[in-house]
């Protein structure tokens, strides 16, 4: 497996969503960008706190998934409680995991916080147990921080 490049990915991040304003459109786009460019996965996404303490289904990219898990439960909502990146070795040795597509086995999701408030989670999916590095983890999250830069202010209950 090739290394990412994630200054690279960074920049095109920048890029792809410089001038829009539609946070639903940039991260409709970011998801296929991610999803396109890293090697062996097979979801790439986000869930968005639409009510308190829940995650519901954003735009993203692979097969059909989970549309709304709780602060605390699964990685998603283990990110979204600790505020910190969760990457996952094998996702069926975490506890509580939920298993919403049976061919994903290693995970990272990066916590989204905006103005102190958690506002979403960037969630990623491989189906080889073991898939995501350190590597993978620090440039996800520094994506992740500039995602957090975007309007979020466009979700009228995001503020």
């Amino acid at each position: 497996m090739s290394r990412t490049d994630y200054s690279l990915l960074l920049a095109q991040a920048q890029a792809i969503t410089a001038g829009e304003e539609d946070l639903i459109a940039n991260l409709s786009n970011l998801s296929a960008l991610v999803f396109d460019t890293l090697e062996n996965v097979n979801w790439v996404g986000f869930y968005l706190t639409r009510a308190p303490e829940t995650l519901v289904l954003g735009p993203f990219q692979g097969k059909v998934a989970c549309l709304r898990i709780d602060f605390g439960k699964g990685v998603c909502g283990a990110a979204a409680s600790s505020r910190e990146t969760q990457r996952v070795h094998d996702v069926h040795a975490f506890p509580g995991h939920i298993a919403c597509d049976s061919a994903s086995n290693s995970e990272v999701v990066v916590p989204l916080i905006v103005n102190d408030k958690v506002v979403g989670v960037f969630d990623l999916d491989s189906p080889n147990v073991g898939r995501f590095t350190e590597e993978d983890a620090a440039g996800l999250t520094e994506l992740g921080r500039f995602i957090e830069t975007l309007n979020w202010a466009s979700l009228s209950d995001v503020q």
